[in-house]
């Protein structure tokens, strides 16, 4: 399992992360400090979200023509 967290006081991560690393079950991918690049991953969890649930039959998607429409 995957869990994307955003902890938005710096000194309160790193008392999370010393937390975490203690955890022998709990293995560490990546850090993202970058506000920017944090967005990016935020948006494309997002999409994938969505595409997840459009294969489930949950949420159904637009078409090209209507996202073009739309500009």
């Amino acid at each position: 399992m995957k869990i994307l967290l955003d902890i938005r006081e710096k000194r309160k991560a790193s008392f999370f992360l010393d937390l975490i690393k203690q955890l022998d079950y709990v293995r560490l991918l990546k850090i993202i400090d970058d506000p920017q690049k944090g967005k990016l991953v935020n948006d494309l969890s997002d999409a994938f979200r969505e595409v997840h649930l459009y294969e489930k039959g949950k949420k159904k998607l637009k078409t090209a023509k209507q996202l073009l429409d739309e500009l």
